[in-house]
């Protein structure tokens, strides 16, 4: 009799738990659900059975469809939208019929608001503390969005709604972005359905690096065909949106749109910089006071806002020589075509978007930039972006003689300092400088018809970018969940700002947040703000020491545009906004903290090649990034590549690394063996004295170099068969990155390493195999 009442309570409290785990899926407690219950009949036959289709999960009737349009590298004054010198209709449209908000925060640099936006959570928090080509083996920055961080779309995706990703992907660590993965933090692997787009911080336009979902595919056609990659991407994001309408017009869907306009390489088509000529001539310090008194004009901010001073480190325009206005006017006439064009193929998508069946519930975030406006460029700009991220600056002379060229095929420039602070007008400083809004702050434009009446006025309530993943759970009848694939979350640091939307006094969200980037740190908490600027972007060589730091104190109540320091009037205030700093330090991950700059691109990294030395290679292995290749840099290295060929098919790339910015390639043209070393821009071209013989034969380069640091010159020899055929010297080498483009066998894929052929130059022959050995 005990058995039989121990089995009953078994049997019920078995009951218990399974009932329980039941309200834990139909809840949300976690994704995926559980599959449903059978809710027919199974008897021995069909005909005496019942069938029932399971219940798949769905959003709540009335959800909207969601789409974030997120732009790369935009000052908070750079869009006419807000103030600023470029026109932008389509964002003025979006606007019109929508909200603006002007204290909007992203983290001051691309990975960490991306990893932020996404996933809701503090960037340090996401594993993204700064970028993904800079990671360090520590948990806060390994760039490695862990699994307890799931995506906002993962949760959509397993609520029923569709999902896709278009543009720029810097979240996944660029040493998983070759074919072997793993691709469980990939735009599939996070909760998207499909993924159009490219695995950097910036990709040539004209040339990309494009993947569809997890394979990499060529552009349709080429530059002098028209081709950009902005266009190419807003074409499929259009058809997706189209195709998913016509077969379920009823279900929602989430598309996130990110451009890699305006991030550099700044690159438009000549028609659109030339719609800017002489629109500039006044120089970045009037421009700045323009923008200034047109954003007080339009209410964008307060009447009694003050501009800051000009920073010292910032040359006076009217002290500038003729060339260097020269060259700096077209740089910048260039950069503001090229957001018109974003702006232009974004509308695109918002007329799309606009002849929707359910048009009016669709909600649309436009987050005008990721960060603050970029002076990665330096304090003269270049037109070779790959050379200035590797600590080496162009020299006047040197981007004078392009500067015609400047934006259009065969360029990747990037402004100077000056224009990146007057474009960030009416705050200070700029991207990676989280301290200051000119690297933090940016617009942003929220539509949804159904929902939201225009009532021109701006909302002013201080917001971050971990804000939109709970305003979107919210928007859609969503919670997030506990669990995601088993694992359990980090809650949500984000805060729904959905009682904006109608109530443009709606109480404030945000009371507290910290920020961090390179050391350049701030503590916003009721008004105040601590802030302590560290690091130059135009100086990657310098790392100042964590020591005898200096902040600054402002009161943005008062003090829109942090132009006025009350540090030494308010040393308590101070002293307490430090303290919740170190305190939310803490609490969110963000030590230890790390001020190199450029030599954390050579911090040794996880690669699938592990630490071995030699390598074989087979035609057809191509799109492997610079991260996951041998590591030749630096160091005495070696290829030797067994071709077969015929007469006249003997030519075409055996191996390239690298595009046109920087790179190296051995190829065969005419049937001559010739290895070209691509510095920034400068070839040097080592071509072999005989020809291929027909057959099979031994290709073999030979790369002495020196020690003694980076970028050293170096020797080339090159053999045929073991016999020497060509030798010469390289006068320098690449110290750091080659950069955009990836490595191959057997053809050139992306932008040519060099103007000796037409890519892709795909080999004749046949090649066996290619063993590279590091030396």
């Amino acid at each position: 009799m005990k058995t039989k009442k121990i089995i009953r309570f078994m049997l019920v409290l078995f009951g218990t738990l399974f009932f329980t785990s039941l309200q834990a899926q139909n809840t949300g407690e976690k994704l995926p659900y559980d599959d449903p219950a059978f809710k027919g009949k199974i008897e021995r036959t069909y005909d005496k059975s019942k069938q029932a289709w399971p219940e798949l999960p769905s959003l709540p009737k009335g959800a909207p469809n969601v789409v974030v349009i997120l732009l790369d590298d935009v000052g908070f004054g750079m869009a006419g939208t807000f103030g600023g010198p470029v026109p932008m209709p389509y964002l003025d449209k979006l606007a019109d019929k929508g909200i603006k908000y002007n204290r909007f925060h992203t983290t001051a640099i691309c990975s960490a608001s991306r990893a932020a936006l996404l996933t809701g959570r503090n960037h340090h928090v996401a594993g993204s503390g700064f970028l993904v080509e800079w990671a360090t083996g520590f948990p806060s920055y390994d760039m490695m969005i862990p699994r307890k961080t799931a995506t906002f779309a993962a949760a959509l995706k397993y609520n029923g709604m569709n999902t896709a990703w278009f543009g720029k992907n810097h979240n996944t660590p660029d040493w998983e972005t070759s074919a072997v993965g793993p691709f469980d933090r990939w735009p599939t692997g996070m909760g998207f359905d499909y993924f159009y787009g490219f695995n950097n911080g910036e990709t040539d336009q004209y040339h990309p690096i494009i993947f569809e979902n997890t394979t990499p595919v060529e552009q349709p056609k080429t530059p002098k065909e028209g081709y950009h990659f902005m266009t190419d991407m807003t074409d499929k994001a259009i058809s997706w949106l189209q195709l998913q309408k016509s077969i379920a017009p009823d279900k929602p869907v989430f598309m996130y749109f990110a451009p890699g306009a305006v991030h550099a390489p700044h690159q438009v088509f000549k028609e659109w910089k030339d719609k800017f000529k002489g629109k500039f001539d006044q120089g970045w310090d009037k421009q700045r006071e323009i923008t200034f008194k047109r954003q007080k004009e339009m209410g964008i901010i307060p009447a009694d806002a003050k501009l800051p001073a000009r920073n010292p480190d910032i040359q006076e325009w009217d002290k500038l020589n003729a060339d260097e206005k020269k060259l700096y006017l077209a740089m910048m006439e260039n950069y503001a075509g090229y957001m018109a064009f974003a702006d232009s193929e974004t509308g695109r998508l918002l007329s799309a978007i606009d002849k929707l069946p359910d048009a009016d519930n669709t909600l649309v975030f436009y987050i005008v930039g990721d960060n603050g406006a970029s002076a990665e460029g330096g304090l003269e700009g270049t037109l070779n972006e790959i050379k200035a991220l590797n600590g080496i600056q162009s020299s006047l002379k040197e981007n004078l003689k392009e500067v015609d060229k400047l934006g259009e095929y065969g360029t990747t420039p990037h402004i100077p300092v000056g224009w990146a602070m007057a474009v960030n007008t009416p705050f200070q400083w700029c991207k990676q400088v989280a301290s200051h809004f000119g690297g933090t702050r940016n617009p942003l434009v929220v539509s949804w018809p159904k929902v939201i009446k225009p009532d021109g006025i701006v909302r002013d309530q201080f917001l971050h970018i971990i804000d939109i993943a709970p305003t979107i759970m919210e928007a859609t009848g969503t919670t997030f969940p506990d669990y995601v694939d088993g694992v359990k979350q980090v809650p949500l640091e984000g805060k729904s700002f959905m009682s904006t939307f109608t109530n443009a006094k709606a109480p404030e969200l945000r009371t507290q947040q910290y920020f961090e980037i390179f050391d350049n740190k701030a503590m916003y908490k009721d008004g105040w703000i601590a802030a302590h600027q560290h690091t130059k972007p135009w100086r990657q060589d310098v790392a100042p020491g964590f020591e005898n730091e200096v902040w600054q104190l402002y009161n943005i109540n008062e003090d829109f545009t942090e132009a006025t320091d009350l540090s030494k009037k308010y040393p308590e205030k101070l002293a307490e906004l430090k303290k919740v700093w170190e305190e939310d330090a803490i609490k969110y991950k963000v030590f230890p903290l790390d001020d190199r700059g450029a030599a954390r691109l050579s911090v040794p990294k996880p690669s699938p090649l592990g630490d071995r030395k030699s390598f074989t290679f087979y035609e057809g292995a191509i799109r492997i990034p610079e991260t996951a290749a041998p590591n030749t840099k630096n160091k005495s290295w070696n290829m030797e590549a067994m071709v077969n060929t015929v007469d006249g098919k003997k030519d075409g790339v055996i191996n390239a690394l690298g595009g046109m910015d920087a790179g190296y390639v051995l190829y065969v043209k005419d049937g001559y063996p010739t290895f070209v070393y691509n510095y920034f821009g400068t070839e040097t071209k080592i071509t072999s004295t005989q020809k291929l013989p027909n057959g099979e034969a031994s290709v073999k380069l030979d790369f002495d170099y020196p020690g003694g640091g980076a970028g050293k010159p170096s020797k080339v020899k090159i053999s045929i068969n073991n016999k020497e055929v060509g030798n010469g010297d390289i006068p320098a080498t690449i110290p750091g990155r080659f950069g955009l483009d990836t490595f191959g066998i057997g053809e050139d894929t992306g932008s040519p390493v060099t103007r000796n052929y037409q890519v892709p130059f795909k080999f004749q022959g046949k090649i066996e195999e290619v063993n590279i050995n590091l030396l």
